[in-house]
Parts: structure tokens; sequence; C-alpha cells
């Protein structure tokens, strides 16, 4: 069976889709990657996958959405797959229009977080209602990663029978390591004894940085690490003035790290998670970290609060303050044995609900039987 996989950008295939590419590869189909262009691509087809690149723009700007889907219309006419599996929002909504329209067999969909959920223009949010509900009825078999959102496509009858996958991450890869803490700490001039508070993520303002710069100030004890970059698809303002802001307030304590590949390695050298994100789907950084035996300081939104149990694995905070923020991260700075009790609870926690095998297993069951299902894959009207 062709299965195309189809999300937005390399970042997200590279780091959202390319394991479930290889499973679905290791089950004996062949899986094509889609996305825009961008330099993640190159590790994808590393791995002796094809990816085919569209022009897809994360906006509602009308004349590239045109040009993304023309593109990616002539795209699916021409791979004639047996399923298309869609990500993302606009390239989820893009991709399963197109779909239908190319008479693909069977649909599907991992909706990673709704539009209308998000902050935005009452009428941008009433049209990613509509045109939720409109893939919705286009959409064979309807993921979620997280239940909040299957509860969502089921009450606002975007589908009948969402279904609740989840995210997952490798408990072998994601792990506590004594010899890797010394060695990256050492790399980074830190000492052991110092608290070390990371942050991976984009480098965008929904994730909460301008109030976990200001928290710092009121966490003297700790470093902060931040790993990540802003993808040039990116929208919305600079976090440029925040950063300068920072750099003079934290001096040393702030280490600004860039994209990294490392990302097991930097999370076992560090002591204290933090996502205080304004939105989310189902974050994979809070299951690593959790996995990592980290206690996770994150928002008290859609996603987190799915992962941390507020008290037992973490801290839950309002989105978009700063004190209760600084508190939560100074309570863990200066309590070590919390830290090490709530990492063990959260651990545990991931363990049951987030390891990446089951994810992938139960995801791909069900993707190869609703293809069963719809009984057409190898439709000669479909092949012609």
């Amino acid at each position: 069976m062709k299965i195309l996989e189809i999300t937005n950008v390399d970042f997200s295939l590279t780091h959202f889709v390319l394991p479930l590419m290889r499973a679905l590869r290791a089950q004996g189909h062949e899986v094509v990657g889609v996305c825009a262009d961008g330099p993640l691509v190159a590790q994808t087809r590393a791995e002796g996958f094809r990816v085919e690149t569209v022009p897809f723009v994360r906006s509602y700007a009308p004349l590239g959405q045109a040009k993304a889907f023309w593109t990616l219309l002539r795209l699916i006419k021409r791979e004639k797959p047996d399923m298309v599996h869609a990500h993302m929002p606009i390239s989820g909504i893009l991709a399963r229009i197109a779909a239908k329209l190319c008479g693909v067999p069977c649909i599907a969909y991992t909706c990673h977080g709704f539009l209308f959920n998000q902050p935005s223009s009452k009428a941008r949010q009433r049209l990613s209602l509509i045109l939720e509900k409109l893939c919705g009825h286009l959409t064979n078999l309807y993921l979620t990663v997280s239940q909040e959102e299957a509860e969502d496509a089921r009450r606002l009858h975007i589908h009948p029978h969402p279904v609740a996958i989840g995210n997952g991450r490798s408990s072998t890869l994601f792990k506590p390591d004594a010899a890797t803490r010394a060695r990256i700490r050492a790399e980074l001039d830190t000492e052991e004894t110092t608290p070390v508070i990371i942050a991976v993520s984009r480098l965008v303002r929904h994730k909460g940085y301008p109030e976990l710069l200001a928290a710092m100030e009121s966490v003297p004890q700790a470093e902060l690490w931040i790993v990540g970059e802003r993808l040039p698809s990116d929208h919305g303002s600079s976090l440029d003035t925040c950063f300068h802001k920072a750099r003079a307030a934290l001096g040393s304590r702030l280490k600004c790290l860039g994209y990294r590949s490392d990302i097991p390695a930097l999370l076992a050298a560090a002591d204290i998670f933090t996502l205080p994100s304004h939105f989310e789907g189902l974050p994979m950084s809070i299951i690593e970290a959790m996995l990592t035996e980290l206690p996770v300081v994150s928002t008290e939104i859609r996603g987190p609060r799915e992962q941390v149990v507020h008290n037992q694995t973490g801290l839950l905070v309002p989105a978009n303050t700063v004190a209760p923020l600084a508190a939560a991260l100074r309570t863990l700075t200066l309590n070590p044995a919390l830290r090490r009790r709530m990492g063990a609870a959260g651990r545990k926690r991931a363990l049951e609900l987030f390891e990446e095998e089951n994810v992938l297993n139960k995801t791909v069951r069900l993707l190869l039987g609703q293809a069963k299902k719809t009984n057409r894959v190898h439709s000669p009207a479909h092949r012609g």
C-alpha cells in the first residue's frame, strides 16, 4: 500500500511524523513524506524515504494557500496513493480536500490542535471551525493527539468517531544519565550543584518566552537553558527585545543554545523542564522531559494538563502570568528532594501513557484497519 504522510513544514515531518513513517515502512508499505521544503527534509531522505515538497504557508494568505493546494492536487493525482494521512490544521485541510477530489480511497487525519482554540479574531475562529467540519465529513479515520481535542471533535460535530491516540517518545532514548549530565555541564561551564531550568521549543511568543524570561529574574539561584530557534515559517512579533532585556538582567545565567540534535543529552543534564505556552496540542517536549525524570512546570492549558499531574509530576500555573511561574520555578529550584520525587513520578506516568512504541503500534493498527475497511486499496478505477 502507498501512503502519503502530509504535514506543514520539515520540522513537523522530522520531529512528529518520521517515527510513524518508519513504523509503516516496517510493515512493508511504501511511505512518502510531503511537506514544505527546508533543511530538515534531508534528515528524512537520509533514511531512504522519498519526500515531496509543497509550498505550504502557515497563514490564511489566499494566494499562498491556492498555490499550495494546486501543487498538492497535482502531486496526489500523480502519486495515486491508497491512503493520505494528513497532519496539522492548514496542511490537513488542504490535503483532505485534495485527496477527496483525487478519489483517494482512504483519508486519515491526525489533529495536533484546532486553530479555533487558539487566540485569533472571531472571524478566523469561525472560519476554522467551518473548515474543520467540512473536512471532518471527508475523513475516514479521525485521530487526535489529546483527549480534549477528541472531545471537541465529537461535541462540535466535526467527526462522529474521533480517537485520541496521544503522542509518544522512546524511553530508551530519553532517560536519566549521570555520565551525560556531567559531560554536558562541563561543556557548558555549569557547576554540578547549579539548578538548571531547560526550555525546548521554537522561539515564538506563544511558547511563553516573555513570561519565562521575566520570571527568571525572580529565580536567582538557577540557570536557564533555552534550546530551539525561530523557524522561517513562524510568524508573529520578534522576541529580540525580550531576549536583549533578559541577557542584561540574567547575564551568564541565560544560555541560548539554538537548534540542537542532542536533546536527550541536554535534558539529562538539566534539573527542571518548563514550557509556559499559551496554547498547545500534546507537547512532545513534555513527554521527553518526563521520561528523563525532570519535574515539569507548564501552564494549565489543553495538552499539558493531560500530561502533568499538578503537585505530583510537576506544577501547573496560569498561562500569560509571570509571578506564579516564578514561584513554581523557585519552589523546585530550592527543593532537590521534591524535584527527584516529581521526576520519578513523571517517568512512571510517561511509561504508562506515552511510550512511543505503544503509541505507534496503536496508530499503525488504526490506519491499516481503516484502509482494510474501505476495501478499495486495489481498486482498478483508482489505480487507473
